[in-house]
């Protein structure tokens, strides 16, 4: 497996760099991983050897969700391949780049269910925009929500992999007051990469409600999830990863 090229961020390539001065970024400007990164060095579980398929999977992982988050033109994603590229969550239709891309960012993506809305507890779809998802999951986890992958099983061209994210609540979530425990979330993820190691399609299997149960543990806060959340001005480029 070749491994990527990192420019400017220890784990995510394509942040910087000639094929980047044109990127068309969602909020402005290129993030910038160093508060996140920090969290991920002090409480990740693993320590992949350099070059290891460990490492090489774990900084693909970081780069692809970059720029999921961060790149709202296909011709800008460097991870894929824009012409095949397919992701699922729990088996479901596989959603091409042009449906992805129309739903808040991609954010919608990781929340789909089918239970019927009044029991869903969150419901981006409805309540949020790009922009006010990432101030939401900015002032809960202000340390960052980061990724690790604990486990590969197999290698390219279909590669498996257990991961976890994590993060500490230090501030409302939707009108709960902040825990300031640690949340936890695990997984499976597939990726199935093409000669040049784009990512063809993306297949995730998790169970969302474990991130929800501790998110909504805190006491109700007075006032609307909107009120709790007002304080807060622009939105951490890049907490998530």
């Amino acid at each position: 497996m070749a491994a990527l090229v990192v420019k400017g961020d220890k784990y995510r390539s394509l942040l910087h760099g000639e094929e980047e001065k044109n990127t068309k970024w969602r909020f402005g400007t290129l993030p910038n991983y160093n508060t996140v990164n920090k969290l991920f060095e002090e409480g990740r579980t693993k320590v992949w050897p350099a070059g290891s398929l460990e490492e090489k999977v774990q900084n693909l992982a970081k780069s692809w969700e970059m720029e999921m988050i961060h790149k709202t033109r296909i011709e800008d994603f460097k991870t894929i391949d824009q012409n095949k590229f397919t992701f699922s969550l729990n088996g479901r239709k596989p959603q091409t780049m042009e449906e992805i891309l129309k739903l808040n960012g991609g954010y919608d993506l990781h929340w789909q269910t089918s239970l019927p809305k009044e029991l869903r507890g969150y419901n981006p779809t409805d309540d949020e925009t790009a922009v006010s998802y990432l101030k939401t999951f900015s002032t809960t986890f202000p340390r960052g929500f980061a990724l690790e992958v604990l486990q590969v099983y197999s290698g390219p061209p279909v590669i498996a992999y257990k991961f976890r994210h994590w993060g500490y609540m230090e501030g409302p979530f939707r009108g709960h007051a902040a825990t300031r425990e640690l949340i936890e979330l695990f997984g499976m993820a597939i990726f199935e990469v093409n000669e040049e190691m784009k990512i063809v399609k993306v297949e995730f299997f998790y169970d969302h409600g474990e991130l929800l149960a501790g998110l909504l543990k805190g006491a109700k806060i007075h006032g609307s999830a909107k009120e709790a959340t007002a304080t807060l001005s622009c939105p951490v480029l890049s907490h998530i990863g």
